[in-house]
C-alpha cells in the first residue's frame, strides 16, 4: 500500500515543476524505479488515475523503466548482479555484499505542454 504514499509524492513533484514553467498539461512522466524497489507498477499507475483527476497531470502517461540491480562485494569488492536465488558474491561466496543500484526511485522527467 506504500505505492498510495509514492504516487501522492509523484502527483506532488510534476504538478511542482509543471507550475514553474507555467505548464497548461502534464503529459508523461518518466520514472525509474530499481528493480529491488518494492513498488509494483500496476499498483503505481491505479492510484495515478485517482489522485490525478481534477488535475493537469490527467491523463498523464507513466512512462516506468526498471533499474537492475547490481551489488558490490564488501569482502572483494566485486560489483555484480545478483541471480534469482542469492545475492552470494559469485567471485568469492562472501554474503557480505551491499545494494549499490537496483532499490532507487526517482521523476527522471516531465513532459508538459
Amino acid at each position: 500500500m506504500h505505492e498510495l504514499a509514492v504516487t501522492q509524492s509523484i502527483l506532488s513533484i510534476a504538478l511542482e515543476n509543471a507550475r514553474k514553467v507555467d505548464a497548461k498539461q502534464i503529459t508523461g512522466i518518466n520514472l525509474l524505479i530499481g528493480q529491488m524497489a518494492s513498488l509494483v507498477d500496476d499498483s503505481i499507475q491505479f492510484y495515478w488515475d485517482i489522485l490525478s483527476e481534477g488535475t493537469i497531470a490527467l491523463g498523464a502517461k507513466l512512462n516506468i523503466k526498471r533499474i537492475p540491480t547490481q551489488m558490490r562485494c564488501f569482502d572483494c569488492g566485486h560489483i555484480f548482479s545478483p541471480s534469482p536465488d542469492t545475492f552470494d558474491c559469485p567471485a568469492c561466496d562472501s554474503i557480505r555484499v551491499q545494494v549499490i543500484q537496483g532499490d532507487e526511485m526517482r521523476v527522471d522527467s516531465i513532459d508538459v505542454e
